[in-house]
């Protein structure tokens, strides 16, 4: 498996073999334009680690794929199912990478490789997560693709960077959310706001749309006129976030209306609270 490590992670060993094989003058290498069925897999597949170093990744898909068609039971078939995904990723061709990826995957479970073609079908979700504003469904499927790299294959080179990526895609997430609610908020539909901004103190809690979230609640709930909720969100973000701007902002806000930043009533908030603040689970 040597050729996909090279191929698929660096290319540094590729690069070299191909210039030294160029300067072989090797004439039974497969040319651009020819029937294939004459080239052995291993010619094949050649050509396609040539045209990878030329930075040509779209024809090094079609020879990939060419060994896979041509020799499905090979050995060299399997090297060259992730090198089509490696391939396609890097000219963008999400679909066909994540459909190579998912065949390795199904076809060699147990290989070696397996790790990265979970990988590569994650970065097929994760590259296409774009700006906050579109429709977030790509950024649940890199979670789970992520998450899958993570749990399933915990020790190998891939999980470090997984669990970065997935932390960043769960604040992407969480930005989505906190779009909506001010959106809400600033045309005074308060209610639907609270709800967007609640998920973020709920369930997106670890992100860095926290502190502006309870921030956001404070301003809502004081224009609903509810302020033991406004008081308790700005009690919870001055214990967690009292260097933030967002505690500043709800600190004068709420001192201003002659109102405390502390715990009051019985609500969802206060909850939170007690279990952040004083540690009363139940």
């Amino acid at each position: 498996m040597n050729g996909i490590r090279a191929g698929a992670k660096t290319l540094g060993a590729v690069l070299l073999m191909v210039a030294l094989a160029g300067c072989g003058g090797d004439g039974g290498a497969v040319k651009r334009g020819e029937s294939l069925e004459a080239f052995s897999p291993e010619q094949i597949y050649e050509r396609g680690e040539f045209e990878l170093a030329q930075r040509q990744p779209k024809d090094a898909a079609y020879y990939f794929a060419e060994i896979e068609r041509l020799y499905p039971y090979s050995e060299w078939a399997k090297q060259a199912v992730i090198m089509q995904a490696f391939a396609y990723h890097s000219t963008k061709d999400y679909e066909n990478s994540r459909a190579a990826a998912q065949r390795f995957i199904d076809f060699y479970p147990a290989d070696e490789d397996a790790a990265y073609a979970q990988y590569l079908l994650a970065l097929s979700y994760y590259d296409q997560i774009d700006e906050v504003g579109r429709d977030q469904g790509l950024t649940f499927q890199a979670l789970q693709a992520l998450r899958t790299v993570i749990e399933v294959y915990p020790d190998s080179e891939y999980a470090t960077s997984a669990i970065l990526k997935f932390d960043l895609a769960f604040d992407h997430l969480a930005g989505k959310e906190m779009e909506i609610g001010r959106y809400y908020l600033r045309r005074g539909h308060y209610t639907s706001a609270i709800n967007r901004f609640r998920v973020v103190v709920e369930d997106f809690q670890t992100t860095s749309h926290t502190a502006e979230a309870l921030h956001r609640l404070v301003e809502a709930y004081l224009s609903l006129g509810l302020t033991d909720e406004a008081q308790t969100a700005g009690a919870i973000l001055g214990h967690n976030f009292q260097s933030s701007e967002w505690y500043d902002s709800s600190y004068k806000l709420l001192t201003s209306s002659g109102l405390e930043l502390r715990d009051r009533g019985n609500n969802w908030l206060s909850q939170i609270y007690r279990q952040t603040v004083k540690g009363q689970w139940l």
